[in-house]
């Protein structure tokens, strides 16, 4: 396994919590799985090497981010392996069960193994006869497997019974193969906590409990149990990476809009996204806008709250970067970005504009008020403020006419809980605050316990 360790580099988006990887064949060639369409880590790695991608491995139609392999094949001349069940509409090598790719001391072995979707691949990486390590994609994951019911409810359990006897055959490899899976913790493609992102075979063969369980049935029950909701782009990515995004031939941009330019976006059906901090978000915002804080799950969010088909402008903070605010929608397909406020809110302000203010308490100062938690299922049963409302982030807008009246909106830490607020202000609430700070916070303040499971939920 030392010659992969070696030249084998992980590039991890915490935010959507995946692993793609550089993998050096020592002649100034390299290999990219998963790659996303953000290759600006990938870009710099490949630099401190004086690499150039041969090659470009997709295991899978991606569901939460757009691939990045196309790109590479543009900008590189990489070959792009994937599976031809996949049917892609783009140049590219199309492999089956067994079929191998010599990649000039090494090769590249594609096993069939779906589940995670219909055409998915692991891909073998071998040393003469000497399995090195195999990218697993969204199949075998660090203690789990990927959720399989993107394809709708109607093939969920066939795709569940696909993903048992996939995971049985990676099971039978060397148990000292190294695992590198695509998804890990913090994707929604489902992934359990935990801080390891790559593994073994003898490793998942000891502590993975899908892996243990008795049979197909017990692990077809186990593995649906486990999936929580997931965001709505999900169900349009993987037909967009089946067409294959357009390649990029210029840095995309995000121009300055004066604050009348906003209002015009505004009234024809644009959406202003705030990605301020909470704090300042709270402290005054454009009246309709929504808040997505910038950080790494702002695409997550992003995709799940907000449609593709219309203009987004962005109000920023000064020290805040627009391109990361392009590069976070493009990989997901967001590509209608009509600009950001110029001057921001002061500029907003200067013209005339309204703005609105939203509470921002610590928990000491919650007392009183209805306890609205919008974390997701897990998290909510894992601990969460006795007799509190439970609607997760992701249906709230639907959902708005079930919150009572002056509600303390609260997640884990205040993010997520603005951007609730943010919604349920667009849908005419009024008195509303958000809790700085989690459930911890908040049953300290007060002298509670933390309830378990899902008792307290939808009013």
């Amino acid at each position: 396994m030392g010659l992969a360790d070696d030249h084998l580099i992980p590039l991890v988006d915490e935010g959507l919590g995946n692993s793609a990887y550089l993998l050096d064949l020592g002649d100034g060639r390299a290999l990219a799985i998963d790659a996303g369409r953000d290759l600006r880590t990938l870009r710099t790695a490949a630099g401190r090497r004086g690499l150039t991608v041969a090659f470009a491995a997709d295991t899978h139609l991606h569901a939460d981010f757009l691939s990045g392999a196309v790109q590479l094949a543009h900008e590189d001349g990489a070959t792009v392996l994937a599976s031809a069940d996949g049917h892609r509409a783009f140049p590219h090598q199309a492999l089956a069960d067994r079929d191998e790719v010599d990649l000039g001391g090494l090769v590249l072995r594609a096993l069939s193994t779906p589940g995670h979707t219909d055409e998915h691949l692991s891909f073998l990486l071998l040393d003469g006869a000497r399995e090195l390590g195999i990218f697993t994609g969204g199949s075998l994951i660090v203690n789990s497997a990927a959720r399989t019911d993107l394809l709708g409810p109607e093939r969920t359990g066939e795709l569940a019974r696909a993903q048992y006897r996939s995971l049985r055959r990676l099971a039978e490899l060397p148990d000292e193969t190294a695992v590198w899976p695509t998804h890990g913790a913090g994707s929604f493609c489902s992934a359990p906590p935990g801080a390891e992102r790559t593994s073994t075979i003898g490793a998942e063969k000891r502590a993975n409990p899908l892996l243990a369980v008795p049979d197909e049935d017990a692990f077809v029950e186990a593995l649906l149990a486990s999936l929580g909701t997931y965001p709505a782009y999900f169900d349009r990515l993987g037909e967009l990476n089946r067409r294959g995004p357009a390649p990029l031939t210029a840095q995309p941009l995000l121009p300055a809009l004066a604050a009348a330019q906003v209002r015009t976006l505004m009234a024809d059906g644009g959406h202003v996204v705030d990605v301020r901090p909470a704090a300042d978000y709270a402290a005054g915002h454009v009246p309709g806008s929504l808040s997505i804080p910038l950080r790494g799950t702002f695409a997550t969010w992003l995709g799940w709250l907000l449609p593709d088909t219309a203009p987004l402008v962005f109000v920023m903070g000064e020290d805040q970067d627009p391109s990361e605010v392009v590069w976070q929608a493009y990989k997901i397909g967001y590509e209608r970005l009509a600009g950001r406020l110029a001057g921001g809110m002061n500029a907003w302000l200067a013209d005339g504009n309204p703005q609105v203010t939203t509470a921002f308490v610590t928990a000491d100062r919650a007392a009183g008020r209805p306890y609205l938690d919008v974390r997701q299922e897990a998290e909510f049963a894992a601990g969460h403020v006795p007799g509190s409302v439970h609607i997760e982030l992701g249906v709230l807008e639907a959902a708005a006419a079930d919150v009572p009246a002056g509600p303390v909106v609260a997640c884990g830490h205040g993010e997520r809980a603005m951007t609730a607020a943010s919604l349920l202000e667009r849908a005419g609430h009024t008195d509303i605050a958000v809790l700085d700070g989690g459930p911890a916070d908040y049953a300290a303040a007060h002298g509670r316990r933390l309830a378990q499971g899902t008792g307290d939920h939808r009013p």
